[in-house]
């Protein structure tokens, strides 16, 4: 276990919302007024940006550990994509199925019917914190189905909370496929798939975005309709992330039954970089999956800081969801945050201006925060 998770008894949650940033408020307020061109372009047309961010400030007090949110438009009712952000849960609820099943551990080999790649649940779970791949989220959906993965979130308390579909190259088939598992190098035996709940539109604002949307290569002038997507709003986001993090804050109704080895490896894929886990760096670079402070550069991070995060990218909302901890400086906090880049106003043409405007904004919000942090007196 890090050190940094081994906390005591206590905790204070505390909510401050806004919706216009506040030069000499707090300090996600500070942090969203800054000048800095990368945050000021998109903070000067904020409601075009549809941004949404949570801040939580932490303090220690001898062996308590207060909490204090801070947030900016963060609102259930309000549409994102959450892209890749719902690949945690994903990972969270296999470890804790696993812990069912007697026959299964995390290092278990498996391969999804039709599937050629042989797998383990712990090299998929590494893929999917290290280079946020698709194929190895899909193949844990297989292996929990979209009804366990609502139900077993909603049951912990993370809400709200609608997970409809696989993501990349996928199917929206309701029924998922069976895994075929090694019970040793010689036997193996069929883990049947489940037929799941047929999504029901979302009713909420935001669902239809934008003046158009390419359709197999043809141009639709109409809005594009997200009310059958997955919808993981930023205090779901935030939520989960807290009770990995720091499990003992909530009572044992709403922590993940998850065994301290669990924990730990879970702990180790959200921070491990791409690098660490086999990829070319020249490609995989440290900040591929490190939105916050790192993702507009492809610099090396400093070993005192690690970001135990997940972040999501897809039809032009980018998000990172994140606990950020430098070991040297005493600095922890943990940052939720999301934006639409789509100055066209067209879905799936694949023009959104990540590069220009997503991954600097995010950059540099989470080292303004940091920098912020630096300075405050704990």
């Amino acid at each position: 276990m890090i050190k940094h998770l081994a906390f005591g008894l206590g905790i204070l949650l505390f909510s401050i919302s806004c919706t216009e940033p506040k030069p000499n408020g707090n300090l996600l307020d500070r942090a969203l007024a800054s000048e800095n061109i990368k945050i000021k372009r998109v903070m000067d047309s904020v409601h075009r940006y549809e941004v949404q961010v949570r801040y939580t400030q932490i303090d220690r007090s001898n062996d308590s550990i207060i909490f204090t949110d801070y947030d900016f438009q963060v609102d259930d009712n309000r549409y994102f994509y959450p892209a890749s952000t719902v690949k945690f849960p994903a990972a969270v609820l296999t470890l804790q199925k696993l812990n069912t099943i007697d026959s299964l551990d995390k290092d278990t080999r498996f391969y999804v019917e039709g599937d050629s790649v042989e797998t383990t649940f712990a090299k998929e779970i590494i893929k999917i914190f290290a280079v946020s791949d698709n194929d190895a989220n899909n193949r844990l959906v297989e292996f929990l189905g979209q009804d366990a993965i609502n139900d077993g979130l909603k049951k912990r308390g993370v809400r709200p909370v609608r997970i409809a579909h696989r993501l990349g190259y996928h199917s929206d088939d309701l029924a998922t496929k069976p895994l075929v598992i090694y019970l040793n190098d010689s036997t193996t035996a069929i883990f049947e798939g489940t037929v799941n709940s047929s999504p029901k539109p979302l009713e909420i604002e935001g669902i239809k975005k934008g003046k158009g949307y390419i359709d197999e290569d043809s141009l639709v002038h109409k809005p594009f309709d997200f009310s059958l997507k997955n919808y993981y709003p930023i205090s779901a986001q935030h939520g989960l992330l807290k009770r990995i993090i720091f499990p003992e804050k909530f009572p044992e109704e709403q922590r993940f039954n998850l065994r301290e080895e669990q924990h730990e490896f879970l702990l180790e894929a959200m921070h491990t970089l791409p690098k660490e886990s086999g990829y070319d760096p020249k490609i995989f670079y440290d900040g591929y999956s490190k939105f916050f402070m790192y993702g507009d550069t492809k610099e090396t991070i400093p070993s005192n800081i690690k970001i135990y995060n997940k972040i999501g990218g897809a039809y032009g909302t980018l998000t990172d969801c994140a606990y950020i901890v430098d070991s040297e400086n005493d600095v922890e906090f943990l940052l939720t945050a999301t934006l639409l880049i789509n100055k066209n106003g067209i879905f799936n043409d694949d023009h959104y201006e990540y590069k220009e405007v997503g991954f600097p904004f995010l950059a540099e919000l989470g080292r303004e925060i940091y920098k912020l942090e630096l300075q405050r007196k704990k």
